[in-house]
C-alpha cells in the first residue's frame, strides 16, 4: 500500500497547472437542537483540470455534504474551498449567483429535477443561455443547442416535452443543459441512481463524452461501483475526510495484451495521519493499537499480538 497527499503531477519542467478543484481542511458542522453533527471533519480533495473523477462513500460519510458546497449551494464552516479559482468562503450574494450560473454546471439524481417539466428539451438546453445571456440571437442559440443535443446522443428529442422522454433521454439532456454555459466543472450527484443498468451505462458513457470532448472537469459523487470503476481515480470518503484513492492506468504487457491496473491508495493528511482500507483492517484484525516499523524506504504495520495489554 502506498500513501500520497496529491496525486496532481507536473508535466516536464513547466509549473503544474492550478487544480480546478481545490478542498484544504474543508469542515462542515450542522447544528440542530442543540446537537451539533460533523459531515465533513478536515476533507482535502484536489482535481485537475479536466480530470473525470469518482467519490464514493457510505451514506453519511459527508459526500453529498462535499457536492452542496462546491456547488454553491451551501457553505462550509471552515476550511477553504477553491474552485477554477473561484474561493467558495469569500462570494457575496451576486458573485455565487455568476458562480453557478457560469462556472460550474449541476445534474441532480432525480431526472424530474434537472429539467422544467413544460419545455421541450431543446427549450431546457437553451434556458441557460438565455439567462447568461451569451449566446445573442435565436439562430445562434439554436445551433448551439442543436450540437449539445448531438454531442449527448439525444437529438431526437429535441422537441419532445420530458415527460415525453425516457429516463435516461432526460438526464442526457440536462448534461447538456448542465454544460450550454462552458462552465469549468460540472458536478453530478448520483447521477444514474434512478436508472437501470443499461441505462446507467449509457449516462454515464455520455458524461465521458463530454468530458473528453469539451474538457470540462468533472466530478460525480455516485454508489454505483460499475461507475465508480470506470473512471482513472477514484476518492473514497469515510467520517467527513478523503481516505483512500483508487488510480487506474493501462499498461500495454510484452504480447501487445493490454491490461488495467488499479492501484489503492491511503490519503496522508497534513498532520500524518491515514485512514487503512476497511478490507485491510478486516483482514488482519487491526484493533486499538498496531505495531509500526520504519523501513528503508516504507513503513510497516502489523497486528500488536502482545499478551497481557
Amino acid at each position: 500500500m502506498s500513501a500520497e497527499v496529491d496525486v496532481a503531477t507536473a508535466g516536464g519542467a513547466a509549473p503544474p497547472e492550478r487544480p480546478d478543484i481545490v478542498c484544504e481542511d474543508l469542515v462542515r458542522v450542522f447544528s440542530t437542537e442543540g446537537v451539533e453533527v460533523q459531515a465533513l471533519q478536515g476533507l482535502n480533495l484536489h482535481v485537475a483540470a479536466g480530470d473525470l473523477v469518482a467519490v464514493v462513500g457510505a451514506s453519511g460519510s459527508g459526500k453529498s455534504t462535499l457536492l452542496t458546497i462546491l456547488s454553491g449551494l451551501d457553505r462550509p464552516t471552515a476550511g477553504s474551498a477553491v474552485v477554477a479559482g473561484v474561493d467558495l468562503l469569500t462570494m457575496t450574494n451576486a458573485q455565487r449567483t455568476a458562480y453557478q450560473r457560469d462556472v460550474v454546471g449541476f445534474v441532480w439524481q432525480q431526472t424530474g429535477r434537472n429539467l422544467l417539466p413544460y419545455l421541450t428539451a431543446a427549450e431546457n438546453v437553451a434556458l441557460p443561455l438565455v439567462v447568461a445571456r451569451r449566446t445573442r440571437g435565436t439562430r445562434a442559440r439554436a445551433a448551439r443547442v442543436a450540437e449539445l443535443l448531438e454531442l449527448m446522443g439525444v437529438a431526437e428529442v429535441h422537441d419532445r416535452l420530458p415527460r415525453e422522454m425516457s429516463g435516461g433521454q432526460q438526464q442526457r439532456v440536462a448534461i447538456a443543459a448542465a454544460v450550454a454555459n462552458s462552465p469549468r466543472v460540472l458536478l453530478a450527484d448520483e447521477p444514474t441512481g434512478e436508472l437501470d443498468e443499461e441505462t446507467s451505462a449509457a449516462v454515464f458513457e455520455a458524461i465521458r463524452h463530454v468530458n473528453r470532448e469539451v474538457g470540462v472537469t468533472t466530478l460525480i459523487v455516485t454508489h454505483d461501483p460499475a461507475v465508480a470503476e470506470h473512471v482513472r481515480r477514484t476518492v473514497q470518503i469515510r467520517d467527513g475526510r478523503t481516505s483512500t484513492e483508487v488510480l487506474r492506468r493501462s499498461t500495454v504487457d510484452e504480447h501487445g495484451r493490454e491490461h488495467l491496473v488499479a492501484e489503492e491508495f491511503a490519503v496522508l493528511d497534513k498532520v500524518g495521519r491515514l485512514q487503512l482500507p476497511h478490507g485491510f483492517v478486516e483482514a488482519l484484525d487491526l484493533r486499538d493499537r498496531v505495531r509500526l516499523g520504519l523501513e528503508e524506504d516504507h513503513v510497516s504495520v502489523w497486528p500488536d499480538r502482545e499478551e497481557g495489554r
